[in-house]
């Protein structure tokens, strides 16, 4: 088969890109989520006021709570984001003390409880792995491009580029030098619109990262859209 060449023909340059549309599998559970493009929800997922950034994918049995998420995130089996919270200060930690209504009528859902947990929302930067079973506690804020190890509980703040793991998660080293890491960040390829996408695709499977700062920090990504 010869090679793609759009200049031969250019009606099939829609044909590069698949349906934009997030899929969501028929077994995941969604309230008060948005959504941008091509998400990819697995099966038995759940999200509640989640709002995910372009192609991130949440691998089967994921759960979000409160969380705002960056695109380009890749989000492993049955990891947990904003961990439910439980009152410490109560008579008792169950949810008779803050969800009453699911046993009696008359009694109110605890609105304060729930705005608290509301307002510890857990934020998540683009291009992040997080990885099997792991758990992000409430009010975390996850850096660009850091990885989160399988079963990790991360309870602190992670900086960009980290790779954590470890019950309570620590840091084990950076993925890149902070120089690489700084670039990596002005760059910020996850927010290049999608015609400039396909074009890097071959060079971010071939090229070593400092080498491909090199070409595409030389290049203006938003070309395509400014003549159109």
């Amino acid at each position: 088969m010869p090679d793609y060449d759009p200049e031969a023909d250019p009606s099939h340059l829609e044909l590069r890109f698949r349906p934009k549309e997030p899929k969501i599998h028929p077994s995941a559970s969604l309230k008060s989520c948005k959504l941008a493009d091509y998400v990819e929800i697995g099966p038995r997922v759940t999200l509640r006021d989640v709002e995910i950034g372009a192609f991130t994918y949440f691998e089967p049995g994921g759960e979000a709570t409160y969380a705002s998420i960056g695109p380009f995130c890749s989000i492993a089996p049955n990891a947990r984001i904003n961990a439910l919270a439980h009152p410490l200060d109560r008579v008792t930690t169950h949810k008779i003390a803050y969800r009453p209504n699911e046993y009696f009528r008359w009694r109110p859902v605890d609105q304060g409880f729930r705005d608290t947990r509301r307002a510890a929302r857990v934020t998540i930067g683009a291009d992040v792995w997080i990885g099997q079973n792991a758990v992000i506690m409430p009010g975390v804020t996850i850096g660009t491009g850091s990885v989160i190890g399988a079963n990790a509980v991360v309870t602190r703040d992670v900086t960009a580029y980290a790779i954590i793991a470890g019950v309570p998660a620590r840091v084990l080293r950076s993925r890149f030098d902070p120089s690489i890491a700084e670039r990596l960040l002005a760059l910020a390829w996850w927010d290049w619109p999608i015609d400039t996408l396909f074009e890097a695709c071959p060079d971010m499977a071939a090229l070593p990262v400092e080498a491909f700062l090199d070409k595409w920090e030389a290049q203006d990504p938003f070309a395509s859209t400014k003549t159109k």
